[in-house]
């Protein structure tokens, strides 16, 4: 495994972390891997360091590579800093993507909270677009701009034809964000004919990342068996999408 960090800003505030396979002649099928871009939460005022590195890891175990961007957060930004950011560094992916030996159109964005929020717009107003959305627990909805340091638009409302294949995670007694954003961006995806794939499980608090012991920090809480199972699940979903073989 290779693992560097490309500063995307002049003050290196804003970075990429990329976790890349090693290529081996023992798997030559798999020497080009589609990728997961990997959006922390925080509520757009700190990072989520549960949703950075053990996702990738996750991920990186799964068969992908994988990349964690840390953008641009907190008072005295503007939502499009954190989306330019994350232009940036697909982008940067893309324009690498022989180099680092990734499929340049087999590239996820998987954002938690309101780094899902993040990722949905990559999937919507971004000019530079994902392949595939994997939104865990997103925030979709302006309402929500009330726990940000700015304002943000309803992202449901900007999803067409050309908003790519989704997945979405959640729980219905979500206590932060409620259950009306990932399902009113579902709604949207369904009335553009774009597919998507929405799991919605009984129970579980917000921010549970991979829901297991892995990222729970000893809280009980931060783990649910069931809204584990979101990981696996997702996967196989990306696996139908790139049509991996």
């Amino acid at each position: 495994m290779q693992v560097f960090t490309e500063s995307l800003s002049p003050d290196g505030a804003v970075t990429l972390t990329a976790f890349l396979q090693t290529d081996s002649p023992d798997i030559p099928n798999y020497r080009t891997r589609p990728a997961v871009l990997i959006f922390p939460g925080g509520a757009y005022r700190m990072l989520c360091e549960r949703e950075g590195e053990p996702i990738a890891l996750s991920f990186l175990a799964a068969g992908y590579h994988a990349f964690v961007l840390r953008y641009s957060i907190g008072d005295g930004k503007h939502f499009e800093d954190p989306l330019r950011d994350a232009e940036t560094a697909l982008r940067l992916i893309r324009s690498r993507a022989e180099e680092w030996r990734v499929h340049p159109h087999q590239i996820a964005v998987c954002g938690f909270s309101a780094g899902g929020h993040l990722a949905a717009a990559m999937g919507t107003v971004a000019r530079e677009r994902a392949d595939a959305l994997v939104l865990c627990y997103p925030c979709i909805l302006e309402s929500m701009s009330a726990l940000f340091p700015f304002p943000v638009p309803s992202l449901d409302e900007l999803v067409d034809a050309d908003t790519p294949p989704s997945f979405l995670f959640h729980t219905r007694d979500d206590g932060a964000v409620p259950v009306e954003n990932p399902l009113r961006f579902a709604g949207a995806l369904d009335r553009a004919g774009v597919p998507f794939e929405m799991h919605i499980f009984a129970s579980g608090q917000h921010g549970m990342a991979l829901a297991n012991r892995l990222t729970s920090c000893g809280v009980e809480s931060l783990m649910d068996e069931a809204a584990a199972h979101w990981f696996p699940l997702c996967c196989a979903w990306l696996e139908r999408t790139f049509k991996l073989k």
